[in-house]
């Protein structure tokens, strides 16, 4: 059976699924047609059904849930992970309503914790999560939320961090930043959801053996290809959760659901699992 595949090339993603897609561990009769995408496109390409796996931001999860069943292995959840709210210099937070603000993506995590913590802030547009730092360096914006990468090398780029939602996450709900998961279409059933999610696990436990050396295929799709950077990526976003989300992630779910609904961000409903 062959199964179109999404994720980001961000070392994180490329980091799980080296082994899955390149044939380094047996794959039980199944193959993987690979797109590699920015998390905004699939987010987009999600609402469509366009993948049968895809990465996927739990924002953009929220209404997708009988489409798509998260699978447990491959997410990105932890603490010190989210998304970082940065300018060209220090702007006072209760002067942000009226100021232009790019985001990685209507539909991003980072994009609902910015309108869970700025509800004022409407003045924001979407920018690929990489030109975020030079539009906001260009002037076109004031600030921009920073993901991936970006949260190791915004100071170098000359910004300033304004907040870390991640940290305003975890201080205001008392649960892990949830970020993005793997999803699978549901027509597929329980069976191959199950045989997916444990090759997810297989891959990833592959790439831990093998780290810290760095594949090709993590080097060649990265969008900063400096060694350190890339392993600092890898040591934050690939965790215990991204093995297994366990009680404790789906208690964070569970409270990034409820908040989103209760600020009128997401429908009622949500069932993530199988």
């Amino acid at each position: 059976m062959r199964l179109t595949l999404g994720f980001s090339p961000c070392p994180n993603d490329t980091f799980i699924f080296d082994a899955l897609v390149n044939g380094l561990i047996p794959t039980a009769g199944l193959e993987f047609e690979v797109v590699l995408e920015d998390v905004e496109t699939l987010n987009r390409w999600a609402t469509e059904g366009r993948l049968d796996i895809t990465k996927l931001s739990f924002s953009a999860l929220l209404p997708l849930t009988q489409t798509y069943a998260l699978l447990r292995s491959g997410a990105a959840l932890g603490r010190g992970v989210g998304p970082l709210l940065v300018a060209r210099e220090a702007i006072p937070l209760d002067q942000l309503s009226d100021k232009p603000i790019a985001i990685p993506g209507v539909q991003t995590t980072a994009n609902l914790l910015f309108s869970l913590a700025f509800p004022q802030a409407q003045n924001k547009t979407e920018v690929i999560f990489s030109d975020v730092a030079t539009s906001i360096l260009s002037g076109t914006f004031d600030a921009g939320l920073m993901i991936h990468e970006g949260r190791f090398t915004y100071e170098r780029q000359g910004l300033v961090k304004l907040l870390d939602l991640g940290q305003w996450w975890e201080q205001t709900s008392g649960a892990p930043i949830p970020l993005g998961g793997i999803v699978m279409k549901r027509t597929y059933g329980p069976a191959l959801y199950e045989k997916v999610n444990a090759l997810i696990a297989q891959s990833l436990a592959y790439a831990w053996r093998r780290y810290p050396d760095l594949s090709d295929f993590i080097t060649d799709h990265a969008q900063e290809m400096e060694p350190d950077v890339m392993r600092s990526h890898i040591d934050l976003y690939v965790n215990d959760f991204t093995t297994d989300l366990g009680p404790e992630g789906e208690r964070a779910l569970s409270v990034l659901q409820q908040k989103a609904q209760a600020a009128g961000l997401a429908p009622a409903g949500t069932t993530f699992f199988w």
